[in-house]
């Protein structure tokens, strides 16, 4: 097995402005990270691990760049909705939400499930966000 395969992977996202990217992970989404360094903070999720790092780039915001799985999407949602969170509406072909949730057929080839329903946010710094509660 080579080197990348046994690796472990971890999300990088930009943040022009790395103390308003702060809050928002706070604030609206309730976390905190566990550790930082000058220009960047690192976070942990259920085992894994993403950092947001201070970058005069920003993100197109066209593509879903960090994901989250969870168990129920209605309840999380229902929360970040109450902390702020605008959940986006879709509408392209082969993909179309209903208040903000998108019934997506498939799922990755690794996982045994029938489908996903699917959710995508924003965060301050314009990077898109989803979450995702696979269906049996």
């Amino acid at each position: 097995m080579n080197q990348l395969a046994r690796g472990t992977v971890a999300t990088r996202l930009p943040a022009r402005d790395l103390e308003r990217a702060r809050r928002f992970y706070s604030e609206a989404l309730g976390l905190d990270p566990v550790d930082e360094r000058p220009g960047g903070l690192l976070y942990r999720c259920g085992g894994t691990e993403f950092a947001l790092f201070a970058s005069t780039g920003a993100s197109p915001g066209t593509f879903t760049q960090m994901g989250w799985v969870v168990e129920d999407l209605d309840e999380i949602m229902a929360e970040l909705r109450a902390r702020g969170v605008v959940f986006e509406e879709v509408d392209v072909p082969g993909l179309r939400t209903k208040d903000g949730v998108a019934e997506v057929a498939g799922h990755y080839p690794s996982k045994s499930f029938r489908g996903e329903r699917g959710a995508w946010f924003r965060d301050s710094e314009g990077n898109l966000l989803g979450i995702g509660q696979p269906i049996s």
